[in-house]
């Protein structure tokens, strides 16, 4: 009979800045359920994601295929949990193409993250991921995103861009952006960024009578809807969207 997974550990490179304390009442055998996303040849795939709600530990793991010539698009709102996690592990055939777009947000104690691993197994595959944070308090929110390249995966396109708002000093976050690339024929890049609102920004906006709680929330709203332009229905763009600000409270 096998062994239950154990429960992971600050060793493990996928859990290096994650609250492994918040796992202690998960039955192990959690660690092995994965949700599994086969996308057919051709075919199209939307899914969102909302997790909320500021108690326990809500742990999303995802499988996905992507068939040649196929699409799949996640989005989500990970503003829940003392520990609120996605895994999303890609693998992208021909042509295929991956969006991906997040945004954690928390204060108090919470830890809220993103882990991506997408690899590319073939030739002309695109991929691209965009995930924007806002904590405070002593709030934290990770983005660690692995993107492989196969030494036969010509012509790749792949993308991560993070941003991060920090509220307050005692917030946190971190981002673990990671490329291994064997084929010479690729577009590949990652871009991470951690500090507070545009205070150039915020002069222009207070230069034409705007008071500075407004400022603030417009320039927050803006941030977060970067993780979300590409989602093509806009009931559900602006769904999320919502979520997210709900979860600033008076912050924005």
């Amino acid at each position: 009979m096998m062994e239950p997974a154990l429960a992971p550990t600050r060793r493990d490179e996928d859990w290096r800045y994650s609250d492994v304390n918040a796992l202690v009442d998960l039955d192990h055998g959690t660690f092995e359920n994965w949700r599994d996303i086969d996308v057919a040849a051709g075919e199209s795939f939307c899914e969102c994601i909302v997790i909320e709600g500021d108690s326990g530990t809500d742990l999303r793991r995802l499988r996905v295929k992507i068939g040649e010539g196929a699409r799949c698009e996640l989005f989500a709102v990970n503003a829940g949990g003392r520990l609120g996690r996605v895994e999303v592990v890609v693998r992208l055939a021909q042509g295929a193409h991956f969006e991906f777009g997040g945004v954690t947000l928390g204060g108090g104690n919470t830890t809220r993250e993103f882990v991506t691993r997408v690899a590319h197994d073939e030739p002309g595959a695109t991929s691209n991921q965009t995930v924007r944070s806002v904590h405070w308090d002593s709030g934290t929110g990770n983005f660690l995103g692995r993107i492989d390249v196969v030494r036969d995966a010509q012509k790749t396109n792949a993308g991560q861009d993070f941003k991060a708002l920090l509220l307050n000093k005692g917030a946190s976050a971190n981002a673990v952006p990671q490329l291994e690339i064997f084929a010479d024929d690729v577009k590949c890049n990652h871009g991470a960024t951690v500090g507070q609102l545009d205070e150039a920004a915020r002069f222009y906006m207070a230069a034409r009578g705007i008071p500075p709680e407004l400022s603030q929330k417009l320039l927050i709203r803006a941030f977060l809807a970067d993780a979300f332009v590409t989602l093509e229905n806009e009931a559900e763009r602006d769904r999320l969207l919502e979520t997210a600000l709900a979860a600033l409270g008076d912050r924005a």
